[in-house]
């Protein structure tokens, strides 16, 4: 059996995932933890933003407190980098990293520095808003398949992100091309979604796998069921990438 412990992306928390815990226990024998990251949802204390590799910790240090086996630790969005690096870490513990839709972390460089403008915006919006990443309008979550009911709840739930995460470079202790894992696209949204930059490499490896789901970059919200079957899938699937 495995533990599923599921983090969720820039200014999410473990609730994010209330709508596919019930999936997964339902498989039966399975541990599943939703995780939030310092300074998020119900750990947004109002203090000052997280420090170097806080997030990355908190993952960690969260496994290791529980004494977790068999670890299938999924990164959705943003939490991609943090668990990226957290995989690594964690050596016989982990069984899988399943990335949702999400960014990979490059050695050396931050979050911030796949984006088209390699982050430029997002600086200038911590820079004027105190060391946050402001939440997200509900505009910006329209074209992902979300209903407007969903989208309401995205944006209620949401907290500032704590900018430090975003812009702190990665480190690796493991090459992510040695670690299980298991990418999962979200293909709603046309060319915009399809793999590029490191992703594209890593899924040529024999460690790494593909999922694909028809919706947007929530998936957690617009496909429950099918993304709770795509991580059941991942969490059998063996080391080397095959059944």
């Amino acid at each position: 059996m495995a533990n599923f412990v599921l983090v969720a992306g820039a200014r999410l928390g473990a609730w994010a995932w209330d709508d596919v815990v019930p999936w997964l226990e339902a498989a039966g024998g399975h541990g599943v933890y939703p995780l939030t990251l310092s300074g998020l949802a119900e750990r947004a204390d109002g203090a000052a933003p997280v420090g170097r590799q806080g997030h990355v910790r908190d993952v960690v240090d969260f496994v290791e407190r529980a004494g977790l086996r068999d670890v299938v630790l999924v990164g959705h969005s943003y939490a991609g980098v943090p668990v990226g690096q957290a995989a690594g870490l964690l050596g016989e513990r982990l069984r899988r990293v399943v990335f949702v839709d999400a960014g990979v972390p490059v050695d050396g460089e931050p979050f911030v520095a796949q984006w088209p403008d390699g982050g430029a915006g997002v600086r200038a919006s911590l820079a004027e808003n105190g060391g946050w990443w402001p939440c997200a309008p509900a505009a910006h979550f329209e074209g992902h398949g979300l209903s407007p009911e969903q989208i309401a709840r995205i944006v209620a739930g949401s907290t500032p992100h704590p900018g430090t995460t975003l812009t702190e470079p990665a480190v690796l202790a493991r090459p992510l091309d040695e670690l299980p894992a298991t990418y999962v696209l979200c293909e709603l949204g046309g060319d915009e979604h399809e793999l590029d930059g490191p992703v594209a490499e890593l899924v040529k490896g024999e460690r790494w796998r593909l999922a694909k789901l028809d919706t947007g970059h929530w998936p957690m919200f617009s496909r429950p069921r099918e993304l709770a079957d795509v991580l059941l899938e991942a969490a059998a699937v063996s080391p080397a990438g095959r059944e």
